[in-house]
């Protein structure tokens, strides 16, 4: 499975950005997707994940309740919407799929995308 991320650029705190991964190669509905971000001089953090059905998500807690993902099997998209953010919310931001259900954990997605890179100003 291949995985593109896009969407990310730079942002006034407090405003929002839309980050879209599309996913080919592969059996795009059998993967649980997920999100991770990392910024300079840290490690990579997990922010959300979604499952194969799209029917539940679970959120870090530093973006509960300010990001929302989604996906469309269809097209093979799975979607961040990012709202209200903050400068610490400032990172690379990676795409993957793996095959564990809601899974925080990094080694729990076997395939990344290359990554999209968000700045939030002050």
């Amino acid at each position: 499975v291949q995985l593109q991320a896009s969407g990310g650029g730079l942002v006034q705190a407090g405003g929002s950005l839309r980050l879209s991964c599309a996913a080919s190669g592969g059996t795009f509905s059998l993967y649980e997707m997920g999100w991770f971000r990392q910024a300079p001089g840290k490690e990579r953090e997990f922010v959300a994940t979604i499952n194969w059905s799209g029917g539940k998500t679970v959120y870090a807690d530093s973006v509960k309740g300010r990001f929302t993902m989604s996906r469309d099997n269809a097209k093979n998209t799975v979607d961040l919407q990012m709202n209200s953010l903050k400068v610490e919310d400032t990172a690379v931001y990676y795409c993957a799929a793996g095959a564990t259900p809601w899974s925080s954990g990094a080694p729990s997605y076997t395939y990344w995308g290359q990554g999209t890179q968000v700045t939030v100003s002050s």
